[in-house]
C-alpha cells in the first residue's frame, strides 16, 4: 500500500513531532510534511498549545504548491473548533489531493471524523503508515484520551543489587552525570512530576528540570496523607499540587499562602486514593507522570497496576542488605506471582547501564 518514498516522508514527519517532545502538553506531538512532484514543498510541527497546529504551518509553507500535493501528517487531521480552527478544513481549501497519516486520533472529538471530512471532499486519505512510532511520541495523550489517566513512567536509579539509597535514606549520588542527564530529559517531557512525602523528607527535592531547555516546568505533585510536608521545603511554592487525605486547615492554608494548591482525595484505608489521582491528573490535561519516589509510594503503584514504564538506571555499584530498595510490596508466595517486565531498551550512559520496560500483559 505505502511506498519506499511515503515511508520516508513519513519519517520526516515524526522528526519534526519530536521537536515538540517538550513544548506541546497538554497536546499531542504532530509533524507534518507537503510533497509536490517527489519533492518537500512545506512542513512543520506543533510547537505548542493555543499555536497553529503542524498541518497549518506546513500549508503556509508550501504555498501554491499545495495544490495536488500529498500531506503526510503524523496525526489524523483535526475537525472539530478547539483553540484552534479544523485543520481538515483547511486541508481541503488548500487542494492538497491525498493525506496520509500514521495513526487514528484517539480524541473523542476527532476520531474518524477528521478521516470522514477529507473523504466527503474528495481528497484521497490513507492511515496507518508508521502507527507504532506515530503512537511511542503520544503514550500520554493516547492514554489520556482513551483511559482518562496519564501514562505512568516510574524513574529508579540505584545500585546492581537493587538498593536505591543507604540506610539512614542517602541517595546522591548512585549514579554520574550522564545518567542524571538523561533522568532530567524524562522530567522535561512530562507534563507533572510525582514523589511521596517520604521523599522529601529525606532528600528535599526541589523537582525541576535542569540541564535541558525547555519553555515550562512540570507540575510538581506530593503524596502528602497527614500534611507533613514542611513549611520550608525546597519544593513549596507556585506550581507544586500536595494530595492529601487527612484535612489539616493551618497547614493547608500556609502552603495556599506560599503559592500551592492542596487537594483531598482519601481512600477507605486513610491514605490517598491512587486511581482518583491519576483520574484527577487526566481532567486536568496531565500527558505524561513522571514518578521519582521512594520504595513505599513506587510500591503502592506497582501493586496497583498503575505503572506504565519504567526508567531503571543501574551503577556498577554494591549497597548491601540494609539499604533501601526499589519496590516496598508483599512478599510474593509463588513465582506465578511475579511482575514481569518487557524490556524495550539496553543503554549505556557513562558507567550506568539504562533499562527502559513496561509491564508485560
Amino acid at each position: 500500500m505505502f511506498s519506499d518514498q511515503d515511508r520516508l516522508f513519513m519519517r520526516r514527519a515524526l522528526d519534526l513531532a519530536e521537536k515538540g517532545l517538550y513544548t506541546t502538553t497538554p497536546n499531542p506531538r504532530v509533524g507534518a510534511v507537503i510533497v509536490k512532484d517527489g519533492k518537500i514543498a512545506g512542513q512543520g510541527w506543533h510547537e505548542q498549545a493555543g499555536m497553529p497546529h503542524a498541518e497549518i504551518h506546513a500549508i503556509k509553507d508550501a504555498g501554491s504548491l499545495c495544490r495536488d500535493a500529498t500531506l503526510y501528517v503524523t496525526l489524523e487531521p483535526c475537525s472539530h473548533h478547539g483553540r484552534t480552527p479544523p485543520c481538515a478544513d483547511a486541508v481541503v481549501a488548500s487542494g492538497i489531493s491525498r493525506v496520509v497519516f500514521a495513526m487514528q486520533d484517539p480524541n473523542p472529538l476527532v476520531a474518524g471524523r477528521g478521516l470522514k471530512r477529507l473523504m466527503d471532499a474528495g481528497v484521497n486519505v490513507e492511515c496507518g503508515l508508521l502507527e507504532m512510532e506515530a503512537m511511542a511520541l503520544n503514550p500520554g495523550f493516547v492514554s489520556r484520551m482513551k483511559r482518562g489517566r496519564p501514562w505512568v513512567r516510574l524513574k529508579i536509579a540505584a545500585s546492581l543489587d537493587g538498593k536505591t539509597a543507604l540506610e539512614d535514606g542517602t541517595s546522591q549520588w548512585i549514579t554520574g552525570d550522564e545518567a542524571r542527564q538523561d533522568g532530567h530529559r524524562f522530567r522535561a517531557r512530562a507534563c507533572a512530576i510525582l514523589t511521596g512525602i517520604g521523599t522529601v523528607l529525606a532528600d528535599d527535592p526541589r523537582l525541576t528540570v535542569r540541564d535541558v531547555e525547555i519553555s515550562r516546568q512540570p507540575l510538581k505533585i506530593v503524596l502528602d496523607s497527614r500534611l507533613r510536608i514542611p513549611e520550608d521545603a525546597k519544593i513549596v511554592g507556585g506550581n507544586l499540587l500536595v494530595v492529601a487525605a487527612e484535612e489539616n486547615p493551618g497547614k493547608r492554608k500556609v502552603l495556599e499562602k506560599a503559592g500551592a494548591e492542596v487537594v483531598f482525595l482519601p481512600d477507605e484505608k486513610g491514605s490517598v486514593d491512587l486511581h482518583a489521582l491519576l483520574n484527577e491528573l487526566g481532567r486536568r490535561g496531565i500527558n505524561e507522570l513522571h514518578v521519582e519516589a521512594g520504595e513505599k509510594l513506587n510500591g503502592a503503584l506497582l501493586e496497583a497496576g498503575l505503572v506504565d514504564e519504567f526508567v531503571f538506571y543501574l551503577a556498577p555499584c554494591l549497597l548491601g542488605k540494609r539499604a533501601k530498595g526499589m519496590f516496598d510490596i508483599p512478599a510474593l508466595q509463588k513465582m506465578e506471582d511475579r511482575h514481569a517486565l518487557e524490556i524495550s531498551d539496553v543503554e549505556m550512559l557513562g558507567k550506568d547501564l539504562r533499562i527502559l520496560g513496561r509491564r508485560h500483559v
